[in-house]
């Protein structure tokens, strides 16, 4: 298939690549004429403007954002409606908010064309590894991309098959991908995974926090251990119950730089984690453990931990997410 990537970041670029590798066509669109230019040498058709981009398509056109939540998404949907047709596809597979896309989806609806809204996980690994991917939209137009998200998508691998999984259930979920309903779900479904990642980051973080804070003068010396922090990430990696690839980013950083001297601990967010919780208060549903690890990012900025600073080697691991500035 032939689609626009429009965006050409950490994760924009690589989609397309990853696409292309797969045999679907890109015309890929940056502000960044750099970026256009290097993955136009790498197959894709470039184009210097979304009018360019509009101008590369015969049939149906299908373009793919891949932006910052907010002004620059927002911005360049209007610009793609104004440019759009009937029959065409927006794709967002940024981190909007769900009600962005609710309201973005009535609109394309009007000039009888199709928004979708994918979640996607996988962060500047997803080349390789592939993507997790959390659609919302209408079954037809969901149903019409497959291709685009199978070949994005993980795929069965390695993984066991979950035992007593239903016979007929869809076969999407066990492939790294799913439909998670109209539009809005998926960004949905997203921002609240992104809000249990909190949590878990947040877990793992204090941990550590404790084990290094085992040889403090202000324990009894005979109470105080030297504990191999690098050592003890590993060790939780194989066959522990609470291994993951977060634990696999954190052994990784840890093997490196043993004290994290290279962040400061103050801990960014990009939005996800508060709407989690909003959206928890919304619902009166109890959400204690994702609430205390978002307003431990904001302490972060105040007064900083070495379990801070894990959290950053951790976010900086998977999606190549910087620091606040300090």
């Amino acid at each position: 298939m032939r689609l626009a990537m429009i965006g050409l970041g950490r994760m924009g670029a690589n989609i397309a690549r990853r696409l292309m590798r797969g045999g679907h066509e890109i015309v890929a669109f940056d502000r960044d004429a750099k970026a256009v230019a290097e993955l136009a040498g790498e197959g894709a058709v470039g184009a210097a403007s979304l009018e360019e981009v509009a101008g590369k398509f015969d049939e149906q056109r299908i373009f793919w954002v891949m932006l910052p939540a907010g002004a620059p998404t927002e911005s360049t949907i209007e610009t793609l409606i104004g440019l759009g047709k009937e029959g065409d596809v927006i794709i967002d597979g940024g981190n909007t908010f769900y009600k962005d896309d609710i309201r973005r989806a009535a609109e394309c609806q009007m000039k009888k064309f199709h928004y979708v809204d994918v979640g996607t996980s996988g962060g500047v690994w997803g080349l390789e590894r592939g993507y997790c991917m959390m659609i919302g939209g209408d079954k037809e137009t969901v149903d019409a991309l497959d291709p685009i998200f199978a070949t994005l998508a993980p795929g069965l691998g390695t993984m066991p098959r979950t035992k007593d999984r239903a016979a007929d259930a869809d076969k999407r979920p066990e492939c790294g991908y799913m439909h998670a309903g109209p539009a809005g779900a998926g960004h949905f479904t997203k921002m609240v995974h992104n809000g249990i990642e909190y949590g878990l980051m947040q877990a793992y973080a204090e941990g550590f926090d404790i084990l290094k804070g085992k040889q403090s003068n202000k324990l009894p010396e005979n109470e105080r251990f030297t504990i191999d922090l690098p050592d003890v990430a590993e060790v939780w990696r194989r066959g522990s119950v609470i291994s993951s690839w977060l634990l696999d980013l954190t052994a990784e950083a840890l093997a490196t730089d043993h004290h994290l001297d290279k962040f400061s601990g103050m801990v960014a967010d990009s939005g996800e984690g508060h709407w989690t919780v909003e959206a928890a208060m919304e619902e009166a549903v109890p959400a204690y453990v994702l609430a205390a690890a978002l307003f431990a990012r904001y302490r972060s900025r105040v007064d900083t931990t070495f379990g801070d600073k894990m959290l950053s080697a951790m976010r900086y691991g998977f999606g190549g997410h910087v620091e606040m500035p300090q």
